[in-house]
């Protein structure tokens, strides 16, 4: 049901997805993670192509927070900013964050290998039911996406929708 991945960089750390529906406490999840009380990026799926795109954000926060270069408060706060194809922070959390009534949430967690017992902890505050991660695309808004990327035809005749927000998300540091 989960998605857990070993970051090649820093291969003490993974990365866990977790895809819920029909969530029903959507708002005091959103509290909770604004007052620290859980450690993990609440994402809305909508707005993402694939778990890859998650990891991306992930691994580049892990990067930045190694480094001392992090450009918001927290690590999770961070993979909510890197999947955001531009620099303002707080359309970041609009575009990507959850809201008090989505019934669908992404819980994204880095952990130490072998900590699983933290990712439980998790999935007893969701009110919600668990699905496969992969099935994330079947949730996505390829429309919302496109837009916010600024995705044009000419880009999808050459490659996947995904390689393009990848590629936004690598590079708005440097446009």
């Amino acid at each position: 049901m989960h998605l857990t991945k070993v970051l090649e960089l820093f291969p003490d750390r993974s990365v866990t997805q977790m895809l819920f529906k029909e969530v029903k406490n959507a708002a005091e999840l959103r509290q909770s993670a604004v007052e620290g009380e859980i450690s993990g990026a609440l994402i809305n799926p909508a707005m993402l192509v694939d778990p890859f795109q998650v990891l991306i954000a992930a691994n580049k926060a892990v990067h930045l927070q190694t480094i001392g270069k992090m450009k918001t408060r927290s690590l999770y706060s961070e993979i909510i900013f890197n999947l955001s194809p531009t620099n303002k922070i707080s359309e970041a959390f609009k575009r990507f964050g959850i809201s008090d009534g989505d019934d669908v949430v992404m819980v994204v967690v880095v952990h130490n290998k072998d900590d699983l017992q933290h990712l439980s902890d998790i999935t007893t505050r969701v009110d919600g039911r668990q699905i496969p991660v992969e099935d994330v695309s079947s949730l996505s808004d390829i429309e919302k996406i496109k837009k916010l990327y600024k995705i044009t035809p000419q880009e999808e005749k050459c490659g996947s929708l995904l390689d393009a927000v990848v590629c936004r998300m690598a590079t708005k540091d440097v446009m």
